[in-house]
Formats: C-alpha cells, sequence, structure tokens
C-alpha cells in the first residue's frame, strides 16, 4: 500500500499524543485513588464508573482517529482493472500433424473447442482475431469484438500439409498492424497488443522463427504459445503411423524473446486452463487506485461506535 499524500501521516503524532496523554491520565487517577486508606471512604468520594466500558470508549475513538489519519493521507492499493483497450491474434497451427489423438479427440478439435472458450474468457471490449498457418498462413478473421464471427470461423478451419510458424506470427503482426492504424489516432498511445500461437511441430516452410521474434519485438507485441500435444503423439498418412512430437524448444524461445508466456498442454483440461491464466494476463492490467473511502468509512464506523457504546452505558456521550 503506498499514500498519495504522505505529509498528512504525522496526524499520526497526534493521535500517538492522544494515546499518550489518556495513559498518563489513568496512571495519574491510580496515585490518587491509592492516597486513600479508608475504602469505603473513597467509595463515598470518588463514585464508581463503568471501569473497562470507559476504556472502550476511548478504544474505539483511537482507532477513529487513527483510520481517519491514514485515509487523509489517501492510501492506495494495487488492484486489477479490465484492459480498457487491447488487441489479441489468436494464430492456430492447422497442419496434418493436428490430427493426432494423444489429446482427445484430436489436437485439432480440442484447440477448437479451447479457442471458443478463450474468446468468452476475454472482457467484451477487447478485439479478438483469428490466423490460421499450415503450409501458409492467412487471416481468417481480421480483430473483432463479434465474438460469434470468431467462433464460426475457428469451427470452420481444416488441417493442410506443413507447418509455417513463422509466417503465422507475420500475419498477427501485419492484422494488428493494420487494425491498430484503422482506429487509432496519431497522437493517441498504440493499445496493447499480444498474440497467442498454439502449435504442435517444427517449423518447415516459409520464414524462420528468428525473422518472427525480430518483427516481433520491433512491434512491441508479446507472444505466448502454447506447445500442443504428448511427446508420443502420432498420426496415420498413407497407412504409415508417424511419429509427431512437439517443438517445446523453439516455441519456448519465441515466447521467452518476445516477452510472452510459454505454456504445454497435453489435455483439453490443461488447455483451457492455459488460456483461462493468458486471458487473465491479456484481459486485465495492474494500476493504483484510492482507496480512501474505505479508511474513511471505518473510521466514520469506528466514531459512531464509541459514541453509541457512551451513550449506552453512561447516557452521555462523554
Amino acid at each position: 500500500m503506498h499514500f498519495a499524500s504522505p505529509l498528512w501521516l504525522f496526524l499520526l503524532v497526534a493521535v500517538a499524543a492522544v494515546a499518550l496523554g489518556y495513559l498518563l491520565l489513568q496512571l495519574r487517577r491510580r496515585k490518587f485513588v491509592a492516597r486513600f486508606s479508608n475504602a469505603s471512604l473513597l467509595a463515598s468520594v470518588v463514585p464508581r464508573r463503568p471501569g473497562w466500558r470507559r476504556h472502550l470508549t476511548f478504544a474505539l475513538l483511537l482507532i477513529a482517529l487513527l483510520v481517519l489519519s491514514l485515509g487523509v493521507a489517501r492510501p492506495t492499493a494495487a488492484v486489477r482493472v479490465p484492459q480498457e483497450k487491447a488487441t489479441v491474434m489468436l494464430a492456430i497451427d492447422v497442419s496434418l500433424s493436428m490430427e493426432a489423438t494423444d489429446v482427445l479427440p484430436s489436437r485439432i478439435e480440442a484447440a477448437k473447442s479451447a479457442a471458443q472458450s478463450f474468446a468468452d474468457l476475454l472482457p467484451k471490449r477487447i478485439n479478438l482475431g483469428l490466423v490460421k498457418f499450415g503450409g501458409q498462413a492467412s487471416v481468417v478473421v481480421p480483430p473483432t469484438l463479434d465474438r460469434d464471427a470468431f467462433k464460426r470461423a475457428v469451427a470452420s478451419l481444416q488441417l493442410e500439409e506443413s507447418t509455417a510458424i513463422g509466417e503465422g506470427v507475420f500475419a498477427c503482426l501485419d492484422a494488428l498492424s493494420t487494425f491498430s492504424q484503422s482506429t487509432t489516432a496519431p497522437q493517441d498511445k498504440p493499445a496493447p497488443a499480444r498474440v497467442v500461437l498454439l502449435s504442435d511441430g517444427y517449423n518447415t516452410v516459409g520464414r524462420s522463427v528468428a525473422d518472427a521474434v525480430a518483427a516481433a519485438k520491433k512491434a512491441n507485441t508479446p507472444i505466448s504459445t502454447i506447445a500442443f500435444g504428448t511427446p508420443g503423439g502420432t498420426v496415420t498418412v498413407q497407412g504409415q503411423t508417424v511419429p509427431v512430437q512437439v517443438d517445446k524448444q523453439t516455441l519456448q524461445g519465441l515466447a521467452q524473446a518476445t516477452g510472452g508466456s510459454f505454456h504445454t498442454a497435453a489435455s483439453v483440461e490443461e488447455l483451457q486452463s492455459v488460456y483461462k491464466d493468458i486471458g487473465s494476463q491479456i484481459g486485465y492490467t495492474t494500476a493504483q487506485r484510492d482507496i480512501s473511502w474505505r479508511f474513511m468509512l471505518a473510521g466514520l464506523l469506528a466514531a459512531i461506535a464509541a459514541g453509541a457504546v457512551s451513550l449506552l452505558w453512561s447516557g452521555r456521550l462523554t
């Protein structure tokens, strides 16, 4: 917790002085009582007071002063708030290796399901687009707030030969740049953007992953990657079983080099949790918010409680 006006914290010195004064008053009262040797005479001279009840009243009042002093200093706290503007491009590998069934019912069907769930996880104000990449990459859905259009496009994806991871990244960056130019005034700061790339294979055609990293860093766009599948994944090609392993090293390097996050997903449940985590990172940011009203409210309630206790037990406010 931070304070926007920390100089007001010096009020705590006054609160401490009040507490010290009350303590000294109680000590003085005890010394005065000790002078009387006759207890019955003391009872007739000094009427009995509510004892601990009186201390409770002062304690509540002291708490009120303490909390109100902190509130005047305008405390702030880090809170998660939705991004006002952001754009996400989701790139899905549609190479033939995505037909493997090590993630049920298949890698591609599990990816489609999780991508549609991801669309629901993002705050509605965030634009979401779709890129597919196999032998080549193409923008299927430009950034849009239309979640239904995005989901329909995901459901219609078909498998292709080869894997062009680098081209997939470039297609996402081009779509983000075009959208930003059409929606952002020249004097405005560019809205946050991110690429979420899901793949299970090695880059086999097109521009290299290293070129894609350089372009993403130049555009200041983090890329979060998800290595999809298990080491034992296989597909059947012309009657023969072909292993399709996941290139985790390349995908992890792509994420780390661009400031994104790397995840692995070996099941539908794990993939959905990964998308939820990424959606939380993209959809929200951390900001300092003024929470002084909470302290003012707490101090006011403590003051009211002190007055109520005093009236209840002594019939007066002091």
